[in-house]
């Protein structure tokens, strides 16, 4: 059993309130949970408006799905467009 681990941390330049943070992060979460069926949660820096760390996570029998499927959720972040991508970091376990 391989786990793969992706942290992300996001800025969110307009995020005037926590709002809208909420928002953007709901959209990108619901979008990641439906295409590719991983785990998704916001891990870090709840109470900034314009920041956030997002981690998901998928478990398969073969790193090399595990990393394809994680490979593929960063690349709809980096498409989404209210986001940007300050920092990215895979694990594999």
């Amino acid at each position: 059993m391989i786990v793969g681990v992706c942290t992300v941390e996001l800025f969110i330049p307009d995020g005037h309130s926590l709002k809208d943070k909420r928002q953007v992060l709901q959209s990108v979460k619901t979008r990641l949970r439906a295409k590719f069926n991983i785990s998704v949660a916001e891990v870090g820096d709840h109470d900034l408006w314009q920041k956030a760390v997002l981690g998901m996570a998928c478990v398969a029998n073969e790193s090399v799905h595990v990393n394809q499927v994680l490979d593929q959720a960063m690349n709809l972040i980096y498409g989404v467009p209210t986001v940007q991508v300050v920092r990215s970091q895979i694990e594999l376990l």
